[in-house]
């Protein structure tokens, strides 16, 4: 099975080109992604995942309720059920509320430079999660999370501390209830 491809674009979102996943991480070439972010109606909360221990890159670490690529000819919303299902075991409607680019250098010489489309989407119950790729999982209110962003930085993921940040100011003030 060949290598998935990601999407490269220029600053405005446009397709210029397909290049290997890894070849684009090392590189630090910017291309398409997508963070989806599942809220709970009842009590508000965030749904976090902590990335498998044997991922690639920031393995333990705790991040958004799942986020990956999308693939040619793939919508963002499309996407992101795509991936909510393969990594958390549920579908729900999702909605792409904004979308930004940002820059993360990791310790192992990889580079995440995406032009990422935030994804929100409500759910009630509790996931299935792919133990290849999710180590847990935790709802967690918003206002709990900022707080812990800043008091312990070092158990999230770099893009989360991104995303989560965009989201806070951008858009938790449209769906907080």
């Amino acid at each position: 099975m060949s290598e998935e491809k990601v999407i490269l674009v220029d600053s405005n979102d446009k397709q210029i080109g397909l290049m290997p996943k890894m070849e684009a991480h090392e590189k630090g070439l910017l291309h398409r992604a997508f963070s989806v972010f599942i809220l709970n109606n009842e009590s508000g909360e965030l749904m976090l995942q902590q990335r498998a221990f044997d991922k690639y890159h920031s393995p333990g670490l705790w991040t958004n309720t799942c986020c990956s690529h999308q693939r040619e000819g793939e919508s963002n919303v499309e996407a992101g059920k795509r991936r909510l299902i393969e990594e958390m075991g549920f579908e729900t409607e999702l909605t792409d509320l904004v979308s930004f680019i940002y820059k993360a250098p990791f310790d192992n010489g990889l580079t995440e430079h995406e032009f990422d489309h935030v994804l929100i989407g409500y759910f009630e119950e509790s996931p299935i999660i792919n133990p290849t790729e999710v180590a847990a999982w935790k709802w967690m209110p918003i206002e709990a999370i900022k707080s812990d962003l800043n008091k312990h930085p070092e158990v999230y993921t770099e893009w989360f501390k991104i995303i989560f940040n965009e989201f806070y100011e951008t858009l938790y003030s449209q769906v907080k209830k």
